[in-house]
């Protein structure tokens, strides 16, 4: 499945007698995630993306068994496993490039459900269904009682059309603009680790099922299979990555000469790569995500670190639980449906944002001193320990509305 090209008047004419008029901003993994749920509900949702349809489907994944629950909702499981690589094994290696420990995830992770390394664009391949409006954009968000009225700025000569929908879901990224919309600056936080690195791919190794790290002084380097190929992240703080990734990779193979096999081929891969991009580690916190008849999504909502490898996978819960509690309700219910949604999401959703947030003080350090201390206590924590905060997560997830209950 993959979401085909749709002119905005045929989307809005297939929405115009739903239960529910749902437009959804942004396809990416919370907006297609969304989009494939309402549409086993019976509901068009209208989907638009400001991106052009060949934009570049991103990075790499690991998805931990957050999202099975939607998964098996949308009657993928056989095909998610088919598209992804299971992460079995995580290594990590110290500041001087030693190896400090491996760790079976299988064992830890694997009673909960799937661990899977995937590439974000076969993730959306496996999301996406039906049509969206690409190079489409929303100006302006006026609501009423009983609906929202969307200004929708879209084709080549950039016209706009206002449209009228039940529910706006704003899933559209890191730096949504109808965020902007919706909230003033001030209740929107910021959280800048100081550091940044470039996103590449590596050819695939004889080791699909691990995950291979290197917390060094002043440098990481990460390494994440997926089907065929190796994700890779390298960074550093943004003062010295200014340098670009040539000179930043060499300094790290100056200090590190003996890496492992994997690790020299990420940054061989960093350095050469034309397709390589630059990622800065910053996140945002929307202290509010539901106003009247709209709701933000995802990233919108609550941007990760990748620190904790997290992200996408509460980007998908949170679009499963949303849908299962748009299901339980009428057009009429709908602003007490999306804060009752959000009071049963927000806590889990922050909670995971601020262990991303605490991995990154602990990761990333340009100090000798401190990143001895960490070195020291990683060999000594467990992995029980170390997971403990996501497998919190995956203890007490959240129970999904009964739709004949009314709940």
């Amino acid at each position: 499945m993959t979401f085909t090209r749709g002119a905005i008047a045929t989307q809005l004419a297939a929405a115009a007698t739903d239960r529910l008029r749902v437009l959804i901003i942004g396809a990416g993994i919370a907006g297609a995630t969304a989009a494939a749920l309402l549409r086993a509900q019976g509901l068009h949702p209208v989907v638009i993306e400001r991106a052009g349809p060949g934009a570049d489907p991103g990075y790499m994944l690991a998805l931990m068994p957050l999202v099975d629950p939607a998964i098996a909702a949308l009657g993928l499981r056989n095909r998610y496993l088919a598209a992804g690589v299971g992460l079995d094994r995580y290594r990590i290696a110290d500041r001087h490039g030693r190896l400090i420990r491996e760790y079976s995830l299988a064992g830890m992770l694997g009673r909960h459900g799937d661990y899977r390394g995937l590439s974000r664009g076969a993730l959306l391949d496996l999301l996406g269904d039906g049509p969206a409006c690409y190079g489409t954009t929303v100006t302006e968000l006026r609501q009423d009682p009983g609906r929202v009225t969307v200004a929708l700025r879209t084709g080549a000569g950039r016209a706009t059309v206002d449209a009228e929908f039940d529910v706006v879901i704003a899933a559209d990224g890191l730096h949504s603009a109808t965020r902007d919309l919706l909230l003033p600056a001030e209740r929107v936080r910021r959280f800048d680790s100081g550091w940044g690195g470039w996103v590449s791919w590596a050819p695939p190794d004889a080791d699909p099922d691990l995950g291979e790290e290197l917390w060094g002084t002043g440098f990481f380097a990460g390494t994440y299979p997926v089907a065929g190929r190796i994700g890779v992240f390298v960074g550093g703080p943004r003062e010295d990555t200014r340098r670009g990734p040539r000179a930043f990779t060499a300094a790290i193979r100056d200090r590190i000469p003996r890496l492992s096999d994997r690790l020299g081929a990420a940054l061989h891969s960093v350095a050469t790569n034309p397709s390589t991009y630059y990622w800065p580690l910053v996140d945002r916190r929307a202290t509010r995500w539901a106003s009247g008849r709209v709701v933000l999504l995802g990233d919108a909502a609550a941007g990760f670190l990748p620190t904790a490898g997290i992200g996408a996978g509460m980007a998908i819960e949170s679009a499963h639980l949303l849908c299962a509690h748009l299901r339980s309700g009428p057009a009429a219910r709908i602003p007490a449906i999306l804060r009752g949604y959000e009071r049963a999401q927000a806590p889990r959703v922050l909670a995971a944002q601020d262990n991303s947030r605490a991995l990154a003080r602990l990761m990333l350090h340009r100090s000798r001193v401190l990143a001895a201390v960490r070195d020291t206590a990683a060999r000594r924590v467990s992995l029980e320990i170390a997971l403990r905060p996501i497998t919190k997560l995956l203890r007490s997830r959240p129970p999904v509305p009964d739709p004949l209950s009314g709940s």
